[in-house]
């Protein structure tokens, strides 16, 4: 979405609710206030010790980030990746250098704010994210108006989620297939040589369908095809990134020799990335932490979608900031992946909740998202 476009959604939402005599606030910038912005590391517990290809633990540091003005708190979060040699710490600490750069800014001209840390956080992603939600938090809240209105979308479009399965031994693979029930689909991870037994105690369980991911974990691509070419007959819908990002050549030819789409996730950063994918993949994982927050996740499904290919917005181990957050993108993708705010036990946020699958976006202000300490929100 261009600036014309959100001037005028911004515009048509405003009016709406004028009809219904709510108060709303101007859109023009306001007079020139104090702004504070803090950051603080929270540890998340997992409910099961998570496993993937490239790790496992029992608890995951993420960056929350408070940005305040005009008695308006906007929330944020990162969940920086191991994968990028991202980490909470090293996020806050990059972040707490730019402070007077972030406080100082105009929170109406987001998108200049948001370039220049760009320029100035390389390979902070997540740290990125972080601002890029409080900001548009903040605004949603200023206007009086939820962020999936911002983006011209319609709540009732939210995805149907699937609930992921890390990777562990067949018996706890059974018990979180069976904690899942309440799933329409369920997305395994894949990726050892333990592969058919983790979909076989899967299939002992449910005849759901499925969705796997192997994060990289094959690195030859006759075995890749093996394995995709078995998990086709197992009920699998779809298969993210079964070979390491930088080896483009082999995935194409896997995807000349399987009929499962695949889709391309640790090989897709910016939006710039995806014309370069298209023929090695069917389609691409957005995250916001991947990407730097929601700004450039909606640029990626649009240049995506404008190349024909379809689109999953997933999710690291988050609170119910960061997948409230992305939730609020969710009626514009083919699938969603998330459940990282289900996956922990100390979640600090209340917000997108999930029935049957079914995404239910907050239709509060902003973000939507309520920290659990601040009955104010």
């Amino acid at each position: 979405m261009n600036r014309r476009e959100l001037l005028q959604t911004l515009a048509a939402t405003t009016a709406g609710l004028a009809l219904t005599g709510r108060e709303v606030a101007p859109a023009a910038a306001p007079a020139a206030t104090t702004a504070s912005f803090t950051t603080q590391v929270r540890r998340l517990e997992l409910r099961h010790t998570w496993t993937t290809t490239m790790s496992s633990s029992a608890t995951r540091d993420t960056l929350h980030t408070h940005y305040r003005r005009d008695g308006i708190t906007g929330y944020g979060e990162g969940a920086g990746i191991v994968r990028y040699q991202q980490s909470a710490l090293g996020g806050q600490k990059a972040l707490e250098a730019l402070l007077p750069l972030i406080t100082a800014a105009d929170p109406w001209s987001y998108e200049k704010l948001l370039k220049d840390l760009d320029r100035r956080l390389p390979g902070q992603r997540a740290a990125l994210a972080a601002v890029d939600l409080a900001l548009l938090d903040w605004l949603g809240k200023r206007m009086g108006v939820p962020i999936y209105r911002l983006f011209g979308l319609d709540p009732a479009d939210a995805a149907v989620t699937n609930m992921s399965i890390g990777i562990d031994t067949p018996e706890l693979t059974r018990q979180k297939v069976r904690e899942a029930e309440a799933f329409p689909v369920l997305k395994v991870k894949v990726g050892l040589a333990t592969d058919e037994a983790t979909i076989d105690a899967v299939r002992s369980v449910t005849k759901k369908p499925l969705r796997v991911d192997a994060n990289e974990g094959w690195t030859n691509k006759e075995e890749a095809v093996r394995k995709i070419n078995w998990l086709e007959s197992q009920g699998v819908q779809l298969i993210e990134q079964p070979l390491p990002a930088h080896m483009l050549e082999e995935a194409r030819w896997v995807r000349a020799r399987v009929h499962m789409p695949i889709f391309a996730d640790e090989a897709c950063h910016s939006a710039e990335d995806i014309p370069k994918l298209r023929e090695a993949f069917d389609g691409i994982v957005v995250k916001l932490d991947k990407c730097g927050g929601l700004i450039e996740a909606q640029r990626q499904i649009h240049v995506a979608r404008a190349l024909g290919m379809k689109v999953m917005i997933g999710c690291m181990v988050s609170s119910s900031c960061t997948i409230t957050a992305a939730a609020h993108l969710s009626p514009l993708v083919d699938y969603a992946d998330l459940d990282g705010h289900l996956l922990i036990g100390n979640d600090p946020y209340s917000g997108v909740t999930v029935n049957k699958g079914k995404l239910i976006l907050p239709s509060t202000p902003g973000l939507g998202v309520r920290l659990l300490a601040d009955k104010k929100g």
